[in-house]
């Protein structure tokens, strides 16, 4: 799972994020509340009840009526650490992704549930009529937005020395690697070199997220007005 990811659900996915929403994008439900905001001194990021659910909604085997404390409020701070990369974001504005780029994510959402029926059937208990619904694709599209602003933010400036490779490969990947092949032969580094980098890259962009997330949280101000 990337680091993008794991910022943005729990699904092993890419990419989700995934991803703030605009106040118009959010689905239309009959009851709805604000539960949290996130706000730097600018502007104000509202967090509803809705914005929870259809978090939810997005995670296979998750249930969502009733949903559970517990998903709740983890998505509660998934949401709200979306809300302050979202805020940062909106000092790079960045092209909007097209309608291909949208119908390309949904399509990958698609491959982790059993059928689209059973996708659509989650999406309308959290308001929305289907995956060609206004209202989520424009979530859809902004949860890419952000997912490329996180790339370019951190990923893009990641650098993989040699030494790096050999020193993971050592300590890390082969011990994981023997963990879960107890009789194989070690693969060279050479033939997994691919894999260690992107691991390697994987681990620093998480570590940079979440600095940056610490220092953030400094500096913007959340507040809970309902508990989840």
């Amino acid at each position: 799972m990337t680091a993008i990811h794991r910022m943005m659900t729990v699904l092993p996915m890419l990419a989700i994020a995934l991803f703030a929403l605009a106040a118009d994008a959010r689905p239309q439900v009959i009851v709805d509340r604000t539960v949290a905001t996130v706000s730097d001194g600018v502007r104000t990021e509202l967090i509803t009840r809705s914005d929870l659910l259809w978090q939810l909604a997005l995670q296979p085997g998750v249930p969502i009526d009733p949903p559970r404390q517990e998903d709740l409020r983890r998505a509660l701070q998934l949401q709200i650490d979306q809300r302050i990369f979202a805020l940062e974001a909106q000092r790079l504005p960045r092209p909007a992704p097209t309608e291909k780029d949208v119908a390309d994510e949904i399509a990958g959402l698609l491959k982790f549930f059993p059928s689209t029926a059973e996708f659509e059937r989650r999406l309308r208990t959290v308001g929305f009529d289907s995956v060609g619904d206004d209202n989520f694709e424009a979530i859809i599209a902004q949860r890419i937005a952000i997912e490329r602003y996180l790339d370019f933010r951190f990923r893009s400036f990641v650098v993989i020395t040699a030494e790096d490779e050999d020193t993971y490969y050592r300590e890390t990947w082969i011990p994981e690697f023997r963990r879960r092949n107890p009789n194989a032969i070690v693969p060279e580094l050479t033939r997994v070199r691919a894999e260690v980098v992107a691991q390697l890259t994987e681990q620093r962009v998480a570590r940079s997220m979440d600095q940056f997330l610490e220092d953030a949280k400094r500096r913007v101000t959340v507040t809970i007005l309902h508990e989840v």
